[in-house]
């Protein structure tokens, strides 16, 4: 009981804080927003039927003109604000956002799920090649369109799950999965896939920074439809990794100590694997290869809460969302938009090496 309550006290303050930075930064942009309009402007996009509705007038606070609600017949729950106000929250910066948080959300559970798995703190999302996978998916229907004819995202999101597989098969030998070998699998299939990406670049012609963009990992031009995409795969992902909670925890003792304690190795590691492929693949195949939010939230999250998996995937979870959210903003922020991923990778591998100096980073 004392477990659920510390992991839903937790959970509730990151929900808190991921709606806090979601409101700031659909808020912030060339053009300003303050925190109470977006918070009505995003309410205006959830219409419920009703009899009543509210309007508004607004008084200027340190220059904001803030909106006070006000009851009014519209027939409808609608909160008045200026029009381009609302159009540039809901329409514009709202999908962009969601879909930082949907990305965050995913690489990071992902990334709690890898390092469990391989007890390794250095493992991330991507070990196996699921990443690199994408990527290859991505660049193959930019540079050759004629002969992926399915599109980018659909390309992406199937090349990673089947480079996956294809580093499990690999590595299965006599219904046998040994953990080195996955990984030294993954670093192979990661090599060869990259020499291949290479050569899809050189021959890319006209799309070759729309590829090098891409593979820098990106959320400018992104739509409720991107969202709508990846969103049900990484929920429904993310729940089933929830269940499984306790057979990561114990995983943790060694697969050995594993079986004697009633755990069914070799299908549990094939689930977690596969599960946590799909959801980085539904991360990357919309945004592009982002990396270190998988490495290194999960790594904070485990100081701050510890090892144990019902509450290290939620928090870790939700924490990654707030991480690529806030990381967007800064990305989008400056002078001249840069690609989100060189903003993660800025922050995350400074960070991520102060750990390693205060010998901060364990094996699990």
């Amino acid at each position: 009981m004392r477990l659920r309550s510390r992991a839903l006290s937790w959970s509730i303050a990151l929900t808190i804080l991921l709606v806090g930075v979601v409101i700031v930064s659909a808020g912030l942009g060339p053009v300003r927003i303050d925190p109470i309009t977006v918070a009505l402007a995003i309410m205006n996009s959830i219409v419920v039927p009703s009899g009543v509705g509210f309007g508004s007038w607004t008084v200027p606070v340190f220059g904001w003109a803030i909106p006070v609600p006000s009851l009014e017949y519209t027939g409808i729950f609608a909160f008045d604000i200026h029009g381009p106000h609302q159009t540039i929250v809901a329409d514009i910066r709202l999908p962009r956002i969601a879909l930082a948080a949907t990305v965050g959300f995913a690489l990071a559970a992902a990334g709690t799920v890898m390092q469990g798995f391989f007890r390794n703190p250095l493992a991330d999302p991507s070990i196996i090649g699921v990443s690199t996978g994408a990527a290859v998916g991505a660049v193959a229907a930019l540079a050759f369109p004629a002969f992926v004819p399915i599109g980018l995202r659909p390309a992406a999101f199937l090349s990673a799950i089947a480079t996956a597989f294809l580093v499990y098969a690999i590595a299965t030998d006599g219904g046998r999965t040994p953990v080195a070998t996955l990984l030294l699998a993954g670093v192979a299939i990661q090599a060869f896939l990259g020499a291949m990406i290479s050569y899809m670049l050189v021959h890319s012609g006209d799309s070759l920074r729309q590829a090098v963009v891409w593979l820098m990992g990106h959320l400018s031009n992104s739509t409720w439809d991107d969202v709508s995409l990846s969103l049900p795969f990484v929920l429904i992902g993310v729940v089933v990794l929830g269940a499984y909670t306790r057979e990561m925890n114990v995983l943790l003792l060694g697969e050995e100590d594993a079986h004697h304690l009633g755990v069914d190795v070799e299908r549990t590691k094939l689930l977690l694997l596969a599960i946590a492929s799909v959801v980085t693949a539904a991360g990357v195949a919309v945004a592009g290869v982002i990396g270190f939010v998988g490495l290194v939230v999960p790594h904070i999250m485990r100081l701050i809460v510890g090892p144990d998996h019902r509450i290290l995937l939620p928090t870790s979870a939700l924490a990654g969302a707030s991480f690529l959210v806030v990381t967007d903003t800064i990305a989008r922020s400056g002078p001249a938009e840069v690609p989100v991923g060189i903003v993660t990778a800025a922050f995350g591998a400074p960070f991520f090496l102060y750990l390693l100096k205060r010998r901060e980073v364990h094996s699990l």
